[in-house]
């Protein structure tokens, strides 16, 4: 089956969840209606139906390849392209001084869900593009904001991020490439991995964000600066001049997402690649920050969207599919396998979870907007306080989650799942990078732990709580709101003995790390699900009834694993390390 954007349920969550209205009051946003809104999520909707879904199959057993020295993309693609260029698409969530619609990033993020749902592969472009595009934007100068930006925000050119090298992976304080001086610009040597769109012909010209290291820079990540190197050197006018010293030398080959180029980028083969320097010297990494953490987002939103075109093709094929008659069934005449009980709790799990991560994404893309541009300055701080925490949460948990729903989508088709036939396998495959790049689980762990928690003693993460309990208390009527409010109590225990173990032995809160992302990702993702369920209290029947059911699964299958993390967390740490390294 082909994928069909879950329109519905996005623009509940954009209204009732992440709170739109809030972010569409501001005067920055003064033109994005609800006439408005509604008519870009419908022709996204379009695209990804019509333009994108269709080419996922392709890009999976036809993917970018290497010809005479040049990556070719995947049958479509180009086509593809050209559609959201033409539509000015990249340029939804930026400002109109550069050939932007202006429209809030809230709103973006729920485009790029139905994007990444139809063809994460290909998605993966237009979301690292934006990322850079966020990079130039803050960090670069005024020049480099004309040269770029313009093209770059149009889709007319691509953006990449270019930090891992074969000896530096997590670790960036290994990198070892290197810029030198030369009178305006610099000579930029040294090779990277594992570049997504580092290389392809689907537009003239593509920019490159490369962390590199000066001659007398510091050692360690306190020494590494940001450097913009385009694939075409750019002339004062914007006209293209010669070929710069960046080069793909080769393209992985990968368990999946085979469209997406994942390229091996050689600079200075020959003369040194030419660069420009982004802000202040020995600063890159914190400049790096900015792409990346929308990359985080952007990745955490790959797990929902896989996890929702997962759930999609499963729940076709359990109610297509006759096998045996389920348990209590008084129907008459066969039924699909949708109605054995346990088919159902597998579509329950999937469908449950992705309503409470397309809450929490959702919400952390709206606390962005509300960060950027609200008119008072508490408002902004907490707004970032809460998109900085909610970060670790939308990345690593949401991978998580699309990890074991995509894998549970297998799991119904049964052996059929198991057989590139029906496309299941696909999905699984896909998914299984979303938990590594920009940030490993336990990256993404250490982040909350060990510095936004440990680093405060726990009073952002308290904040947050706060902010939970409010909404279990508005939901004390609804059956997950006594249920959030136990598990609550059980977040602030955990929070206290992250703090107090530290002191005691620091391997202990990062042996601790993954289950209490896991427990607070498993905790706001109910308290996005109270939200849903009181937008739908009263309801007897229909879409917002359903929404009922869901939070009630979810409390009772979901929300109820909180203790079991508590335990391991609290009383499972010491366990991690005790075994001698030679009796593993």
């Amino acid at each position: 089956m082909t994928y069909a954007a879950p329109l519905a349920d996005i623009k509940f969550v954009l209204e009732n969840v992440a709170g739109l209205g809030k972010v569409t009051a501001l005067p920055v946003f003064a033109e994005a209606s609800p006439d408005l809104v509604e008519s870009i999520l419908e022709e996204a909707a379009k695209i990804a139906a019509d333009t994108l879904a269709p080419l996922n199959r392709i890009g999976d057993t036809d993917g970018a390849r290497m010809v005479d020295g040049k990556v070719q993309v995947s049958p479509g693609w180009q086509e593809a392209w050209n559609v959201l260029v033409d539509g000015g698409w990249n340029g939804l969530p930026f400002s109109p001084e550069h050939g932007g619609m202006g429209l809030p990033n809230v709103l973006n993020t729920a485009v790029h869900e139905m994007w990444q749902a139809a063809n994460m592969a290909f998605t993966l472009c237009p979301m690292l593009t934006q990322g850079a595009v966020n990079a130039v934007e803050s960090y670069g100068t005024a020049e480099q904001k004309a040269l770029y930006l313009p093209k770059m925000v149009t889709g007319e050119w691509t953006g990449t991020m270019n930090l891992t090298e074969p000896g530096a992976g997590s670790d960036l304080a290994a990198i070892r490439t290197k810029a030198v001086p030369e009178g305006d610009h610099y000579r930029i040597s040294g090779s990277k991995i594992f570049i997504t769109y580092g290389d392809h012909e689907m537009v003239e010209n593509i920019i490159h964000l490369v962390l590199a290291r000066l001659p007398d820079a510091p050692a360690g990540v306190k020494g590494i600066s940001l450097f913009i190197v385009p694939k075409f050197l750019v002339n004062a006018d914007g006209s293209l001049g010669a070929r710069n010293d960046a080069v793909c030398a080769s393209l992985e080959h990968k368990l999946g997402i085979h469209g997406s180029p994942t390229a091996v980028m050689a600079f200075g083969e020959k003369d040194g690649a030419i660069g420009t320097l982004v802000g202040e010297a020995n600063r890159g990494l914190e400049y790096m920050f900015t792409m990346m953490n929308h990359a985080r987002q952007a990745v955490g939103l790959q797990g929902l969207a896989i996890a929702e075109r997962a759930y999609q093709q499963a729940l076709y094929y359990a109610r297509e599919r006759v096998q045996g008659k389920p348990t209590g069934w008084t129907g008459s005449g066969p039924t699909g396998i949708v109605n054995h009980p346990d088919v159902r709790r597998m579509l329950m799990t999937m469908k449950c979870q992705i309503e409470a991560m397309r809450g929490l994404i959702y919400s952390a893309a709206a606390h962005v907007d509300i960060a950027h541009n609200h008119d008072d300055a508490a408002e902004r701080a907490r707004a970032q306080l809460l998109a900085d925490l909610y970060t670790p949460l939308v990345k690593g948990w949401s991978t998580e989650l699309g990890n074991v729903i995509a894998s549970l989508g297998v799991q119904v088709h049964g052996g059929m799942g198991y057989v590139e036939e029906t496309g299941a396998a696909q999905h699984f495959r896909d998914a299984r990078i979303t938990t590594i790049y920009e940030g490993t689980t336990a990256i993404q762990a250490n982040d909350l732990v060990l510095r936004k928690t440990l680093r405060d003693g726990g009073q952002g993460i308290r904040v947050l709580l706060a902010d939970v309990a409010a909404t279990a208390d508005a939901a004390a009527g609804l059956a997950i709101g006594a249920k959030l409010k136990a598990a609550i109590n059980t977040a602030i225990a955990c929070t206290d003995w992250l703090v107090g173990a530290a002191k005691e032995d620091p391997r202990l809160p990062a042996g601790a790390a993954v289950p209490f992302l896991e427990l607070m990702g498993i905790v706001v993702g109910a308290q996005m699900m109270a939200k849903a369920a009181l937008a739908a209290q009263g309801a007897t029947d229909g879409f917002l009834a359903a929404k009922l059911i869901t939070a009630d699964f979810y409390a009772d299958h979901v929300l109820s694993k909180v203790d079991g993390l508590g335990q391991s967390i609290q009383a499972g740490s010491k366990a991690i390390m005790a075994l001698d390294e030679a009796l593993l």
